[in-house]
């Protein structure tokens, strides 16, 4: 949390009924948040009800950009089954039912996450970063890195795609996240990216909340 940019921000659009204050990190919202809080800020946590079942067995260690980002989908396509793929330092494949039911998940790393486990946990291996253009193989090791990487995820969440789509047969796939676009059109399956889904799943459990 940053407090001055906080201050500034509501001292701009702070000219509206309700809001909702969402983090996965740990620490607490600072403490002048509390004299806003109060009747006008929902502050969402576990506790906070949602307009979707949550079928996970363990909901206090879901992350709430997970189960935001599950409602948002859940909102765009009601009464569909949706996967979810939030792509940033982990990707999560994420799955609601037709019912209106968050019925879990699967979490891996992240494309950069991979990257930098590679030259991380190797001796000689470069750091190497994500780019459109590149190998299915790699003919130098900076080539090889980030084809193997690129091509191993894409093959991988096509074939989370594919295999729940001969489970749900309606199925839509919603990625979102920070490398988000760079799946667009690299896929075999179509997907629907949306930048703004755990935004718009906040929204909707603000308006469900008030």
């Amino acid at each position: 949390w940053n407090d001055e940019s906080v201050i500034q921000f509501l001292a701009k659009y702070g000219n509206f009924d309700n809001g909702i204050i969402s983090s996965v990190r740990d620490d607490a919202p600072p403490e002048f948040l509390n004299t806003f809080v109060e009747g006008k800020f929902l502050l969402f946590n576990h506790k906070i009800q949602v307009p979707i079942a949550n079928g996970y067995e363990t909901p206090n260690t879901l992350g709430l950009d997970r189960l935001a980002a599950a409602v948002g989908a859940n909102n765009i396509f009601p009464h569909t089954n949706v996967l979810v793929v939030d792509c940033g330092t982990a990707i999560t494949v994420d799955f609601v039912s037709a019912i209106g039911r968050f019925e879990g998940g699967n979490i891996s790393l992240g494309l950069n996450t991979r990257f930098k486990a590679l030259s991380s946990f190797t001796s000689k291996l470069p750091l190497v970063d994500i780019a459109d253009g590149y190998p299915l193989i790699g003919k130098n090791t900076t080539d090889a890195i980030r084809a193997g990487v690129l091509n191993s995820t894409i093959f991988e969440l096509d074939t989370y795609i594919e295999l729940f789509s001969g489970l749900y047969p309606d199925l839509k796939v919603i990625f979102t996240g920070g490398d988000a676009f760079f799946f667009d059109g690299k896929l075999k399956n179509t997907i629907f990216v949306v930048p703004n889904l755990v935004v718009q799943g906040l929204n909707r459990i603000l308006e469900y909340n008030v």
